[in-house]
């Protein structure tokens, strides 16, 4: 069916629902060129099926070169998952000047906004219905999806995080893009990061 363009009728995940008390941030990025990586970052959920049920993948991703920095696989969307994902980027990448999501409860989330923040980051938030506003993480997903999700029918949440995390090792570091001048990720990211200077 998906080879055809044709998707079954049935209520998918809402993976941006948004919580009313919780304040949104504005979006910082209209006109912004972003040319270095960890200039900004930006992150999503969305739902992976399997052969029973389906899955929440998060990840960040880094705007200028479209490496994907972390991510991780849960059966729940609580607002912790999405905190491990940010905290691992930041361990391994360091910090970015600007973070963008949508604006989804966990996103919102005292607890989430408080990490940025305590980082020295700034937030941005997508305009409501405004997926064009993170439109480099929606590429994302269509690609992960159509290369890798809709080839396999996962049978267990360990073998969808295994083949998952096989073909996003790959798509930074195999996969070039027409975009980054057929390089991949993972050329662009560290490249263009800035060489440290001599003690």
């Amino acid at each position: 069916m998906r080879r055809m363009g044709i998707e079954a009728l049935y209520r998918k995940p809402n993976t941006s629902k948004k919580h009313p008390a919780n304040k949104i941030y504005p979006y910082l990025l209209r006109h912004l060129k972003v040319e270095c990586p960890n200039q900004v970052w930006a992150m999503d959920i969305t739902y992976i099926p399997m052969a029973r049920g389906f899955v929440y993948l998060a990840a960040v991703v880094d705007w200028a070169t479209r490496k994907v920095l972390s991510w991780r696989l849960s059966i729940t969307m609580d607002v912790q998952f999405c905190l491990d994902v940010v905290q691992e980027a930041i361990d391994t990448y360091g910090k970015p000047e600007i973070f963008n999501t949508d604006q989804g409860s966990q996103f919102t989330s005292f607890a989430f906004t408080d990490l940025l923040k305590q980082n020295g980051i700034q937030i941005s938030m997508d305009g409501k219905g405004c997926w064009r506003d993170n439109v480099f993480v929606e590429r994302l997903w269509r690609t992960i999806k159509y290369e890798e999700v809709y080839l396999k029918a996962y049978e267990s949440v360990s073998e969808a995080r295994a083949s998952i995390g096989h073909y996003l090792r790959f798509y930074n570091a195999g996969r070039p893009h027409s975009r980054l001048d057929r390089q991949t990720p993972d050329q662009v990211y560290f490249s263009q990061l800035p060489i440290p200077k001599a003690a």
